[in-house]
C-alpha cells in the first residue's frame, strides 16, 4: 500500500528589512515614474475644457468632446498621424530585421577579440543622446559642405541631396539614423537567443553534410522565430511613438508635411501655440490608442510565443 505524501510549497513572504538594498535601487526609477508619468495625469481634464492658465481648472469652462471633434476634422492632425505611422512602422520593421541579421553574422564569427570589438563599436551610438547626434548629423548631411554630400558628389557625380529639407529624404534619414543608433543594442536579445541553441543540432547538421548557410537557414532562423514574434508583437505598443527626441532635433518647417509626428505636433500646438486643451486632446488620443496596441501586442505575444510578464 502506497501512502501519498502531501507536498506543500512554502510561499516566500515579502521582507522589506531583508531586501531593502534592492528597493533602494528601485527608488530613483519609481520616483521618476511618479513625478513625470503619474503626477501629471490629472491634467488630462484639459482635453475636455477650454483651459485658460489665468483661470485655472476650477474656473475654465467645460466643452466636452469639442476638441476631439476638431481633431478629427483638422487635416493637419490626420497628416501627422499618417506620418507617425509610416515612420514608426518603418523603424519597427528595420529595427527587427537588421539586429537579427547582425546577430547571426556576429554569431558566425570565430575570433573572440573581433566579436568583442565589433560589439563595442555598434553598442556605442545607443548611449549618445539625440541632442549630440542631431548636431553631428546636421553637419554631416548639410547641402553646403556636408561630408556625406561631398562623398556622393565625388563618387557618383550627382547633385547634393537635401536630406533634412526634403520630406521623402527626411523620412529615409530618420529611419536609417535610428536603425544605425539602435540596432547594436537591439541585437543583444537575439544574441542571447542564439547562445541558447543546442550545439548538438549544429553537430548533427555538419555530420549530415550541411554547410554554414544551410545551418543558419534550417537551425538558426527557426530557433529565432519565438523571440522574433515576441519582439515584433510587443513593438506594436510603440507604433505611435516615432521618436520625439530624434525628430525634434532634426526636423524643420520644410519637412512638416512628411516629417511632423504626433509628439512634435503636440509640442508646437501646446507649448508654443498656447492651445493647451487641443494639444492635450491629441495627446490623450495617442495614449489611448497606444494602450490598446500594448494590450493587443501582449495578447499576441502570449498566444503565439507563450510570452508572459509573470
Amino acid at each position: 500500500m502506497h501512502v501519498k505524501k502531501k507536498v506543500t510549497v512554502k510561499k516566500q513572504k515579502w521582507n522589506l528589512k531583508r531586501n531593502w538594498p534592492l528597493h533602494m535601487f528601485m527608488l530613483p526609477a519609481v520616483l521618476l515614474a511618479l513625478v513625470f508619468n503619474y503626477a501629471p495625469l490629472p491634467g488630462v481634464v484639459m482635453a475636455f475644457m477650454d483651459f485658460k492658465p489665468y483661470l485655472g481648472f476650477s474656473e475654465s469652462s467645460w466643452v466636452g468632446l469639442e476638441h476631439f471633434r476638431r481633431m478629427i476634422q483638422f487635416d493637419d492632425v490626420r497628416q501627422v498621424i499618417w506620418n507617425t505611422l509610416i515612420i514608426s512602422f518603418l523603424k519597427i520593421l528595420f529595427n527587427l530585421v537588421i539586429p537579427i541579421i547582425f546577430a547571426i553574422l556576429l554569431n558566425e564569427a570565430r575570433r573572440s577579440l573581433f566579436k568583442r570589438t565589433i560589439q563595442t563599436l555598434v553598442y556605442l551610438p545607443n548611449f549618445l543622446s539625440w541632442v549630440i547626434l542631431g548636431g553631428i548629423l546636421l553637419d554631416m548631411l548639410s547641402v553646403d559642405g556636408g561630408i556625406v554630400n561631398k562623398f556622393l558628389v565625388a563618387l557618383f557625380g550627382i547633385d547634393p541631396i537635401f536630406f533634412l529639407g526634403d520630406g521623402d529624404w527626411f523620412r529615409f534619414t530618420a529611419v536609417v539614423t535610428d536603425v544605425w543608433k539602435e540596432f547594436g543594442f537591439g541585437a543583444i536579445v537575439f544574441l542571447a537567443a542564439l547562445a541558447g541553441i543546442n550545439p548538438d543540432l549544429y553537430e548533427a547538421a555538419t555530420i549530415d553534410g550541411a554547410n554554414r548557410f544551410q545551418q543558419v537557414l534550417h537551425i538558426t532562423l527557426p530557433s529565432l522565430i519565438p523571440i522574433t514574434v515576441v519582439v515584433a508583437t510587443l513593438a506594436l505598443g510603440s507604433a505611435l511613438n516615432a521618436g520625439f527626441d530624434q525628430i525634434f532635433n532634426l526636423y524643420n518647417p520644410l519637412v512638416y508635411d512628411k516629417g511632423d509626428i504626433i509628439d512634435t505636433f503636440v509640442y508646437r500646438e501646446g507649448l508654443l501655440g498656447g492651445q493647451f486643451s487641443f494639444a492635450t486632446a491629441v495627446g490623450l488620443f495617442k495614449s489611448v490608442i497606444g494602450m490598446i496596441l500594448i494590450i493587443t501586442g501582449y495578447k499576441l505575444a502570449h498566444k503565439y510565443a507563450g510570452y508572459r510578464i509573470f
